[in-house]
């Protein structure tokens, strides 16, 4: 006996306002994996990061696409009150340690840049990718 489709949570639909959450979620939890700071905590701000985003964009659906580089902002925000800066500058082995910011602020296809050497370190989703070795 096949099971029905509403009766199985994972059979439901996902419509695209919860794929773009759930993209958001994953390209930040990515980084946070990247540079081993995904504790229990911290993933708990992704979620409340992801929670707020739901509604922001349920009351401005074009913004959507901003979903990823948003989600990165609110956990870094989050994450300099309880801890400090993250994430920091891969690129500038010199000087004070400084963090890499997302651009745009608001807009699709975000980045971290370092604005002190003004290059574009990785996508939102990719620091793993740019860890120096």
């Amino acid at each position: 006996m096949d099971p029905e489709p509403h009766g199985e949570p994972g059979s439901w639909p996902v419509g695209p306002l919860e794929q773009a959450l759930h993209a958001a979620r994953a390209l930040v939890l990515a980084d946070l994996v990247a540079h081993e700071v995904a504790e229990a905590d911290v993933v708990s701000m992704v979620e409340d990061s992801v929670a707020h985003r739901r509604w922001w964009v349920e009351q401005w659906p074009d913004g959507v696409a901003f979903l990823p580089g948003l989600v990165a902002q609110d956990v870094q925000d989050a994450l300099l009150e309880r801890y400090g800066r993250w994430p920091l500058c891969p690129v500038c082995g010199t000087g004070d340690p400084h963090a890499l910011e997302v651009e745009p602020e608001l807009g699709p296809d975000p980045h971290w840049v370092c604005h002190k050497a003004g290059v574009k370190v990785a996508s939102v989703g990719s620091l793993g990718g740019a860890m120096p070795s």
